[in-house]
């Protein structure tokens, strides 16, 4: 099966009211994990890299590794995604690339850290959707913003200024209206990276979990039904990872991530896609630090980097199974970007 365009993807998932993955990868157990996990499951998957990514693995090599996953496993639905594109500079070496969606973050500037204007990612997203859909690629564009910095990408803002970036439901039924995206990432509280809330009990400087503005997907929901939300920084950041790493002579402070209940609510209400990154990389880590611990004279990377493999594929697992993909894989025909190139021309896009 060829790489699939992800509006194929997030178009069945709402017919079939399920939620996809979207995992970040840099190296090649990241996506034989995924892919692992997806076949045992029978699962559609998103696999996405960002800027870092690609500049890390040099482009090329990540997309051939990409492209080898769904060559392995011809029966999933595999859609290959450019995770917070910076400028349209990136998105078009996205698309040259041959990745099947990009996403637009005309929520920061070029720097991918300092806001921009409504009106400016009005402007730069609907130049990429300008871009990409007469291609046939998928456009996600973000209303908000995050809070949290991963890969060198966000604002790094303040719980309180955080709450005061969060997506207008009003505005955001206009950006999409304006740009004709496919996807909208909304911002509601979530923060990328592994410390997800700056939050303390006032009594005991206890950390407390992130407060997340779900009613502001409720309301995208009942306003625009049809439109495909996107959840980022939705990794739970689960304990008993953090307890391997530090086991195994880590030092990670207590910290809380999304709860899946949360993420399964979202999933009710119109969010389509799911960002998860930071679960695999602590359950890579952990792995890593047992063998070393337990053998510390072990100098195989295969050694090291099978069990890591086998640590991320059992997180795959669970969230493919919690957001409710599992059994889809085989739903539907698969389309290709040139199929949706005509999809596009008959001016096909997310009700508003």
């Amino acid at each position: 099966m060829p790489l699939v365009p992800m509006r194929q993807i997030l178009d069945e998932a709402a017919k079939g009211g399920y939620g996809v993955g979207a995992f970040n990868v840099n190296n090649m157990e990241q996506i034989q994990a995924i892919m692992e996990a997806a076949n045992e499951t029978d699962s559609p998957v998103i696999i996405q890299a960002s800027r870092g990514a690609l500049q890390y693995s040099r482009l090329i090599y990540l997309k051939k590794l990409m492209e080898a996953a769904a060559e392995e496993y011809p029966h999933i639905p595999v859609a290959m995604h450019l995770d917070h594109g910076n400028s349209l500079e990136t998105v078009r070496t996205a698309i040259d690339l041959g990745f099947t969606s990009v996403m637009m973050d005309g929520s920061l500037g070029e720097d991918g850290k300092t806001p921009n204007s409504y009106e400016q990612n009005v402007e730069v997203t609907r130049k990429a959707v300008e871009m990409a859909h007469p291609l046939g690629v998928t456009v996600e564009g973000e209303l908000g913003c995050l809070g949290g910095i991963e890969d060198g990408h966000g604002a790094g803002l303040t719980a309180e200024e955080t709450e005061a970036h969060l997506t207008d439901p009003v505005q955001a039924e206009e950006f999409v209206a304006k740009t004709g995206v496919d996807a909208l990432a909304v911002a509601i509280g979530t923060s990328h990276g592994a410390y997800k809330s700056a939050r303390r009990d006032p009594n005991t400087g206890e950390i407390l979990p992130p407060k997340l503005a779900m009613d502001r997907i409720h309301e995208i929901h009942k306003r625009m039904p049809d439109c495909h939300m996107v959840m980022h920084g939705s990794s739970s950041v689960p304990r008993e990872l953090v307890d391997i790493i530090n086991k195994y002579g880590g030092k990670m402070p207590d910290t809380y991530g999304v709860a899946l209940e949360q993420i399964q609510d979202g999933i009710t209400h119109g969010v389509r896609k799911v960002n998860v990154d930071t679960d695999s990389r602590l359950a890579c880590t952990g792995a890593i630090r047992k063998v070393f611990f337990e053998k510390p004279g072990e100098f195989d990377p295969r050694k090291y980097l099978g069990p890591a493999r086998d640590a991320m594929k059992g997180v795959y697992l669970k969230r493919v199974k919690a957001f409710g993909q599992a059994g889809h894989a085989r739903d539907y025909e698969p389309l290709t970007l040139e199929d949706m190139k005509e999809v596009y021309a008959r001016g096909v896009r997310i009700k508003a």
